[in-house]
């Protein structure tokens, strides 16, 4: 049987293990890069291990997230990654340069390699033919110190895409909707997700980047798609043409599941509060009151979809009761609609324009008002995530969008006589690189400078052979990172100060839970309980740091996020899942639970008893360690372990 690209790319970088599914295997990686809301702890990370240099080929360190400088912090914290880049040997890009996957797909992804980055939507990079994982910072960190990717070996799902996108009003942001209605955020832990048939020919490179940007949502650990003529014509408009290689599954190539769409029979899609799988035709949810509009973020933020969105603007006003918020993704992107008119036609009709980052996506200002609704051509919309839980926000392709925001409300612009422009990727592009700062051949004599808001990395001890803790909270399915460790600009410019951002744990659902979690860490500590998914959305480590410096020492659940689950172990507390799913209805908040025999269970079996010593009865749970995590619980985590290896 042939091979898929997964297989090809898993192959050429296969360090130890085999690729069959489920099984343990370690990856070469060809670059890691980070953004400033991880990539901070990232590099203190790093420092700690002693090195002197990055040991991979690629590093970059992106400011993309946290640009809005209301004091000291953030600026603070763009002058340590800056220094850090050029004593370590990395790639830094400037506050301004863009957001990391936007600017990484225009001038370092490639195909056929694989790349790490301390952010859930990674993958963004599959669309060039790569395999592109979002991680941990402290994964990031071990592998920057020359260590190999370590992770189970995931099923390959073929998505076969045939016929072609009833344009213009059908975006490839549709293809990813559509795939997010069957399967749910649910619907791809533990999978791979490799495009192919047909279709694919269809669409360029930036709008298969928005698809497997979207992937994410999906809990998938990447995607991907081949790399054809289209990401060849990509490549040299960026001056890149050596980086390019061809790279498709063979004939015969094999998969663990099949899903068919038919690019054709898709109409425009919006994915309705509060989850990005409550998906539903635009016509369907029509007529309802717009209030803001957002377009952009690294979800569609190419040059195509923004001169798109500027001809609908042409000529036209914003709906006077509606703010229309466009950021676009690059530095590159906003120079190229500045000098075609793209930007004068924007601001021409009303729209704010925004720094190229990440902005209103991760809360960082745009947020809508009390019981506002939002649509948005973003990849999330959590409760809460915008900024304001008490708003809705839905998501759309951007020329959806860009139509809302003159309508005033939600419409489908398939069945109206808005003008649009079709553009086509362009044969060059501006190549402006003067954010983007390159290694230092020798940085060893280049001063690291922390501002005061910078702390040292908290550690853990191991995990002892009794945990006897009280339940802190009980939660239910798909609690996502942003509810653990909210985001926004009150909360993410503590990043770098573990105990000031861990007073903020759960702040959105229960603002006692810091100070019950300290009261509780002297007498044992706490345990989290939740449903299914725990931890889906952001790659943020913060939301397993700051529990465990609150002194959790066991989140017990259904099924975890796949990130999240990693970040648990790399700091030391043990994911535990029910081996009776109807237990958890027998616990609450409150409960002291007893875990003897921990370490000999690890060991062996990974089966615990567990005895609620508040109501008197015992259930079972197990985990699901590979060798290598185990060793990281009985080290305490994935920073002493590697401390120790390298020592």
């Amino acid at each position: 049987m042939g091979k898929n690209i997964v297989q090809k790319i898993f192959g050429a970088h296969l360090v130890k293990g085999e690729l069959k599914k489920g099984e343990q295997v370690s990856l070469r990686v060809d670059e890691v890069y980070t953004q400033d809301a991880t990539g901070t702890m990232a590099w203190l990370q790093f420092e700690a291990m002693g090195l002197e240099r990055v040991k991979i080929p690629c590093v970059v360190s992106y400011v993309d997230h946290n640009m809005i400088q209301s004091n000291h912090m953030n600026p603070d914290d763009h002058l340590f990654l800056q220094t850090a880049a050029a004593r370590f040997g990395a790639w830094f890009s400037k506050p301004g340069n863009g957001i990391c996957h936007q600017v990484n797909l225009e001038r370092f992804a490639r195909p056929g390699w694989i790349a790490l980055g301390t952010d859930s939507h990674t993958p963004t990079n599959g669309g060039m033919g790569m395999i592109a994982i979002g991680v941990g910072g402290l994964d990031a960190a071990t592998v920057m110190a020359g260590m190999p990717f370590e992770m189970k070996m995931p099923e390959v799902v073929l998505v076969r895409l045939t016929g072609r996108l009833k344009r213009p009003w059908v975006t490839a942001m549709d293809v990813i909707l559509e795939l997010l209605r069957r399967l749910t955020v649910k619907g791809g832990v533990g999978k791979i997700f490799e495009y192919g048939g047909p279709g694919v020919s269809d669409l360029n490179v930036t709008e298969r980047a928005t698809i497997t940007n979207m992937g994410a949502e999906l809990g998938a650990t990447t995607s991907v798609f081949p790399a054809d003529d289209r990401t060849a014509h990509f490549l040299r408009a960026q001056g890149r043409e050596k980086d390019f290689s061809a790279l498709g599954a063979d004939d015969d190539a094999g998969y663990d599941d099949v899903v068919e769409i038919d690019l054709g029979s898709l109409e425009p899609l919006t994915a309705q509060p509060h989850s990005p799988d409550s998906v539903v035709p635009v016509r369907e949810v029509a007529g309802r009151k717009v209030n803001q509009v957002c377009i952009g973020s690294c979800t569609n933020s190419s040059y195509q979809a923004m001169r798109a969105v500027a001809s609908i603007l042409r000529g036209k006003r914003v709906a006077e009761h509606v703010s229309l918020h466009i950021n676009p993704g690059s530095k590159q992107v906003y120079e190229m609609i500045a000098r075609d008119g793209s930007l004068s036609d924007m601001i021409a009709a009303g729209a704010r324009m925004l720094e190229a980052s990440c902005g209103p996506c991760i809360g960082m200002g745009g947020s809508p008002g009390t019981g506002h609704v939002s649509v948005r051509s973003y990849n999330r919309n959590f409760r809460g995530r915008c900024g304001n839980k008490d708003a809705f926000v839905f998501l759309a392709n951007p020329l959806v969008c860009a139509a809302v925001a003159v309508k005033g409300e939600i419409t489908d612009p398939s069945g109206t006589e808005i003008p649009v422009e079709e553009f086509s990727e362009p044969d060059t592009v501006i190549v402006n690189d003067n954010m983007l700062i390159a290694p230092l051949k020798d940085g060893s004599g280049i001063e690291i400078i922390k501002g005061p808001n910078i702390k040292d990395v908290p550690l853990k001890d191991p995990v002892g052979d009794e945990i006897r803790a009280e339940v802190l909270i009980k939660l239910g399915d798909n609690v996502t990172t942003d509810d653990i460790m909210p985001a926004g600009s009150q909360i993410l410019p503590f990043r770098s100060n573990i105990p000031a951002i861990s007073e903020y744990v759960f702040y959105n659902i229960d603002p006692t839970f810091a100070e019950r979690a300290k009261k509780a860490k002297g007498h044992g500590g706490g345990i989290i309980v939740g449903g299914e998914n725990y931890g889906q959305g952001s790659s943020r480590e913060h939301a397993a740091i700051a529990p465990m410096y609150l002194g959790v020492v066991t989140v017990i659940a259904k099924s975890f996020a796949r990130i999240h689950r990693a970040n648990l172990i790399n700091f030391g507390i043990l994911p535990l899942s029910f081996s009776n799913a109807e237990d958890m209805d027998r616990i609450e908040s409150g409960d002291v639970l007893v875990i003897s025999g921990v370490r000999d269970a690890l060991a062996a079996s990974q089966q615990y008893r567990v005895t609620n010593a508040t109501k008197g009865f015992d259930f079972t749970v197990v985990s699901d360690l590979s060798g290598r995590e185990r060793d990281l619980m009985l080290s305490g985590g994935l920073l002493p372990f590697v401390k120790t290896r390298l020592s």
